[in-house]
């Protein structure tokens, strides 16, 4: 049966909701910034209060301003490393927004890093992952520390080559796509363990994670269970993890496998492993006992980022803005909706959710958003696959990554380089790459003619 793509969009848009839930600018809710350009996604919640703004510029100078050795006369921002990936959040959440891989000629990685684990084998280690997620290898932890203070040597140099294969599209169309193959060189204390487990990792955008961290544990238990009883093959699960503060296991939210179960979490663990920064959470150096340079250099104290640092970057990376979705009204971006619909992305890209009540967070209640994410778990596929568990979540599990501001990071970030290890180099690439529970999505999407993969990058730059 034949019918015109146009006909398509305009049918889906009236019987799917999301279509028309999700059509406002307002993707953030009231939290939505319209501010566009180089600098949207540093920009604060649209209805914080202007007494609570400079909460969030102080927040901002922590996170954006570099860290420093001790000891300094800085000592608010001493304490860096010392071995460390970079010495300030934006280095690698650049403009608050996402890493990319290392370029021809870089001498560092700065906005990738490799994550470093062992396989657990001994009934101690399997009890370790209760808190630890994964077992870190022995002589490096849990990642690789590319940098070191002056004087000393870092850990290892990171090497990215690729490796490349074609997938092609009903009328012919042809894509090359790449998959980073990362090497260690000149490692510097040693050989690791023969079974290490590395994963390559980019920094993720930052906006909007406020909001995500305000959905009730109730609505992503809802969308698994939802999700597993309509039995079309998408089975998405909740990570759960060691929440340090409450010293219990939660649902994760946060990360690449949703691995940490809060901001502060998530703030304090790359404070620490990636600048080589200790907290309350996280008071132990990141020096394995094979490595002496935390027992032999000064420390900025104990513990180097304070509470009260700690709370201004959470307040900071919760009211991070979402910019407003644009183009809304164009034929070809509806068009692309409803075939990303079609496609079965909805499934898993969740449009419409509501955050919960949060009395020390008022911005951020009761705000209806569209971040195209259900947060959940998914098995996304052998070519996807790092093969390196994260608590409960498996080698081929990711996190449903949130869709909001996509659009946008070409002109904040310079580059559109996706997925978790960047090998994507465009919309279409990502969604290529997608398989396992998204492999009737992929194949819909390959069925596509020109016409159709143009509408369906249109609608995702729209948002």
């Amino acid at each position: 049966m034949k019918y015109s793509v146009l006909l398509l969009a305009f049918v889906a848009f009236s019987a799917f909701p999301f279509l028309s839930d999700a059509s406002s600018i307002k993707t953030g809710g009231d939290t939505t910034t319209n501010k566009q350009g180089a600098n949207a996604f540093s920009q604060p919640a649209a209805n914080l209060p202007i007494t609570e703004r400079i909460d969030f510029s102080v927040g901002n100078s922590f996170f954006r301003n570099p860290w420093v050795s001790s000891p300094a006369s800085t000592d608010a921002r001493d304490g860096l490393g010392p071995l460390f990936n970079t010495n300030g959040c934006q280095n690698c959440h650049i403009k608050d927004g996402r890493g990319h891989l290392p370029q021809p000629g870089d001498q560092n990685a700065v906005s990738l890093l490799i994550r470093l684990s062992i396989p657990a084998i001994t009934e101690a280690q399997k009890k370790q992952l209760i808190l630890t997620g994964n077992i870190p290898e022995p002589v490096y932890g849990g990642q690789l520390q590319d940098f070191a203070l002056s004087g000393e040597k870092p850990e290892g140099r990171i090497e990215v080559d690729y490796e490349y294969h074609t997938e092609t599209f009903k009328d012919g169309h042809v894509v090359t796509l790449r998959k980073p193959i990362i090497r260690i060189q000149d490692l510097n204390f040693g050989d690791m363990h023969p079974d290490t487990e590395m994963s390559a990792r980019i920094a993720p955008p930052m906006i909007g994670l406020g909001l995500l961290e305000s959905i009730p544990d109730a609505t992503l238990l809802d969308m698994a269970a939802a999700q597993q009883n309509a039995g079309e093959g998408v089975s998405g699960r909740p990570n759960y993890v060691w929440d340090v503060k409450q010293a219990k296991t939660v649902i994760g939210r946060f990360g690449w496998k949703a691995g940490q179960p809060s901001l502060m979490q998530q703030n304090a663990a790359a404070f620490n492993g990636d600048l080589g920064l200790t907290s309350a959470m996280f008071p132990k150096e990141n020096c394995s006992p094979s490595q002496d340079l935390c027992d032999r250099l000064p420390n900025g104290g104990e513990p180097e980022v304070s509470e009260k640092i700690l709370n201004f970057v959470e307040f900071y990376s919760q009211h991070l803005a979402v910019p407003m979705r644009r183009n809304i009204d164009d034929p070809r971006v509806i068009e692309g909706g409803a075939l990303f619909e079609h496609a079965g992305c909805a499934s898993c890209h969740q449009s419409s959710l509501k955050t919960g009540d949060r009395k020390d967070r008022p911005a951020l209640s009761h705000q209806l958003i569209h971040p195209y994410t259900d947060l959940l778990l998914h098995d996304m596929g052998e070519g996807l696959a790092d093969n390196r568990g994260e608590f409960i979540a498996n080698g081929r599990e990711w996190r449903t990554a949130p869709l909001w501001g996509l659009g946008y990071t070409a002109e904040v970030n310079g580059h559109t380089e996706y997925l978790h290890d960047g090998r994507a180099r465009n919309e279409m690439e990502a969604i290529l790459w997608h398989g396992g529970e998204a492999q009737s999505s992929k194949q819909a999407v390959l069925g596509f003619n020109a016409q159709q993969r143009d509408a369906l990058i249109a609608f995702l730059k729209s948002l």
